[in-house]
């Protein structure tokens, strides 16, 4: 499998000892984080020389591994690449005399932006990305947001891989950038409705968005006055509007609590209005519809959300009426609001369905679809005063699909299907959904995808992807990816585990905090389940995760080795203890919510040392590992996969390589292009088809 390999690089150990409520831990590879990494962040050439040859000799040694996949991985890109429209365009979203879209060109690598007269004629591009990008090894445009007026946009950019954002605004009369120039900030802005200033949010030297500020234009951000700072540590913040214009909302939030301040757009340097007090465990999303604000929330026990309204003038908590009602079993994931209806996406036993009730009669009803599994999402409609919502729709074996929805005629107007140039016959292929018992009889729900032809003998390989972690559900969706996987006789299978939000919100409480190991339970049950039901066998299983997804990899290959015949961890959260420990790192106030604080707290300490995947690493025979790392990553800091395959090619047992693959130049979600992306997956298809014998 991995013949005449060079010698793999070793790291010097350099033991540092850390000291917390009475337990002592030594850390042999903590000199890999580098004293400077917020610097390094803005401009990596600062990096420890020591550090980067260590980093780019382990570059060198997995070149080395895969070179004989070369060939492959070229042909793998070709593949995806050409089940991808090349000069793809979205549906325009209508919005006063325009309506807004982006756009790919042949051959590029970034958005267009782009905008048409209302009911149609030329396009007009707004924003040419890979014009933007010219010149830069990294480019992540952020989007474009137009201005009441449309006269100019907001759009913002990422030439470093580390999310802070630039900001420009741009005359759309003649397409020049004005002198406005905003760094460091989150990448996007929210119009005041003269269109004369925006509020954004300002990042920290941790990374925190902390501040909110009023840029006027043609001022330099010097001049920019302080609206809003959260002085806890703990907290995100975002800034946004409402579709009437008529409020900016400032949004806080942790993992598990929320509280929202209003601003009235009219009046943009006016006090921040408190809505809710946070009360730990308390989330609220709000929306304005006239003269209410409909609110999302968990509040009163409503454990799977429900959906209250409030005046306007007074929407404190005790002015909050429920008007759909809490429903066990039935989560609400999101909402929103128009003249005469209130939309919801609700997921009831692992599946979406939209609702929708029309504002004066009551009367509702449903868009839902019959396949065993699919994706449904939302895309509402920027317009306020309208009958009509788009709505996107997918599966595992169905392209996807973009309708417009007439809210007062239940008509579906179909706008666009996915277009897969290279060909795609969705007979050729089986979705299923089938659900494993896992270690307590908790019923996992797991998504498979797999060509018809293929037996289901137990010789089939088999990528089995799991997250499960912030209450996210992994969709079973369409991805033309994966067919470069299933073509060649696998099962591409979804584990939707404890963590996530695919059977409630109490199946994401049961897989945090002290119940975390149920999540890496849950994965093994769903590889154990597949091999008894004859679609894989564990030598043939590679199992994929990343960031969270990475520590969920990192869990599993220390508590089940010989269930995998390989693992892929990308940017994997695996050295979580001393991670949580470290509160002076961008995320970790605010995951503490998530994992526990273990500062604060030896149970939390004592529990999240007992699963950490880089404090757990033993010597036993691990299967073949790829670990993925972005030298500007911002969320899992680089030198987390480096310690983890360092502490790992130290103590394991076997011959099995460890291979560590660091994007110098790029952060958390790997290279910013379209197709240079592409080519980070085809590595990665690559190393699973190798590791099954089919990589000739």
């Amino acid at each position: 499998m991995f013949k005449n390999l060079p010698e793999a690089p070793v790291a010097a150990k350099k033991p540092v000892t850390d000291e917390r409520h009475g337990i002592s831990r030594t850390d042999d590879y903590a000199w890999l984080r580098a004293d400077n990494w917020q610097q390094v962040f803005q401009d990596p050439s600062v990096l420890d020389p020591e550090i980067r040859a260590w980093l780019e000799a382990e570059n060198d040694y997995q070149k080395a591994a895969m070179a004989d996949t070369v060939v492959l991985q070229k042909a793998l890109f070709a593949e995806m690449k050409g089940r991808i429209k090349e000069d793809d365009s979205s549906v325009p979203a209508p919005d006063g005399p325009y309506a807004y879209g982006s756009l790919f060109v042949t051959g590029g690598e970034q958005p267009h932006f782009f905008r048409t007269p209302r009911d149609g004629g030329d396009r007009d591009v707004m924003l040419d990305g890979d014009a933007e990008a010219k010149g830069s090894d990294y480019f992540r445009l952020s989007g474009a947001s137009h201005s009441p007026d449309h006269a100019r946009i907001i759009w913002g950019y990422d030439d470093k891989g580390s999310e802070y954002y630039t900001l420009k605004v741009r005359e759309l009369a003649d397409k020049s950038d004005r002198e406005d120039r905003i760094e460091n900030t989150g990448g996007g802005g929210a119009w005041t409705p003269d269109s004369q200033a925006f509020f954004y949010t300002r990042l920290d030297d941790n990374h925190r968005p902390s501040k909110i500020f009023y840029h006027e234009l043609g001022k330099p951000q010097a001049e920019d006055r302080l609206i809003f700072e959260e002085k806890d540590a703990g907290f995100f913040m975002s800034v946004g509007g409402s579709k009437l214009d008529d409020f900016i909302f400032i949004n806080i939030h942790d993992h598990e609590t929320s509280e929202y301040h209003i601003i009235p757009a009219d009046d943009p340097l006016a006090e921040p209005k408190l809505v809710a007090a946070r009360e730990t465990g308390v989330e609220y999303d709000m929306h304005e519809g006239g003269d209410v604000f409909y609110i999302l929330t968990n509040a009163d026990g409503a454990k799977d959300f429900k959906i209250v309204e409030a005046p306007v003038e007074s929407p404190g908590r005790e002015n909050w009426r429920d008007v759909v009602a809490h429903t066990p079993g039935s989560l609400i994931l999101g909402h929103g609001v128009y003249k005469d209806f209130l939309v919801w996406l609700v997921r009831h036993e692992g599946l979406p369905r939209i609702m929708i009730r029309n504002r004066t009669s009551g009367e509702e009803h449903a868009i839902a679809f019959d396949e065993e599994a699919y994706s449904l999402g939302l895309q509402g409609s920027m317009e306020y005063d309208t009958d009509v919502i788009r709505f996107s729709y997918s599966s595992m074996t169905t392209p996807s699909e973009q309708y417009d929805y007439n809210m007062r005629t239940r008509e579906r107007t179909l706008l666009k299907t996915q277009e897969v140039p290279s060909g795609h016959d969705k007979d050729d292929y089986v979705t299923r959904r089938v659900m494993a018992p896992s270690h307590d009889g908790a019923e996992v729900p797991v998504s498979l995808l797999y060509h018809k032809d293929t037996k289901l003998d137990g010789s089939a390989p088999c990528l089995l992807y799991g997250y499960g972690s912030y209450g996210m559900t992994i969709p079973a969706s369409f991805n033309t990816n994966c067919l470069s996987l299933v073509d060649r006789g696998f099962v591409y299978a979804i584990a939707h585990i404890r963590g996530g939000k695919d059977k409630g919100f109490a199946w994401y409480e049961d897989g945090k905090r002290q119940h975390k190991k149920n999540t890496f339970l849950d994965f093994i049950a769903v590889a154990e389940h597949l091999v008894s039901e004859g679609f894989t066998s564990p030598e043939r299983i590679v199992a994929e995760g990343g960031s969270a997804g990475g520590m969920l990899m990192g869990a599993v290959a220390n508590m089940a080795p010989d269930r995998f015949g390989a693992i892929i961890a990308a940017v994997p959260f695996v050295d979580v203890l001393n991670t949580m420990l470290d509160d002076t790192l961008p995320l970790t106030p605010p995951e503490w919510p998530e994992w526990g604080n273990p500062i604060a707290s030896k149970e939390d300490y004592e529990y999240i040392a007992s699963y950490s995947p880089y404090d757990n690493v033993k010597a036993a025979a691990y299967p073949p590992i790829l670990a993925l790392a972005g030298l500007t990553d911002p969320r899992v800091t680089y030198w987390e996969p480096a310690k983890w395959v360092a502490r790992l090619r130290d103590m394991k047992q076997g011959d099995a390589p460890v291979l560590l693959k660091t994007n110098m130049g790029a952060g958390h979600g790997g290279a910013s292009g379209r197709f240079q992306r592409l080519e980070e997956i085809a590595f990665e298809y690559a190393f699973a088809l190798k590791v099954n014998g089919l990589s000739t």
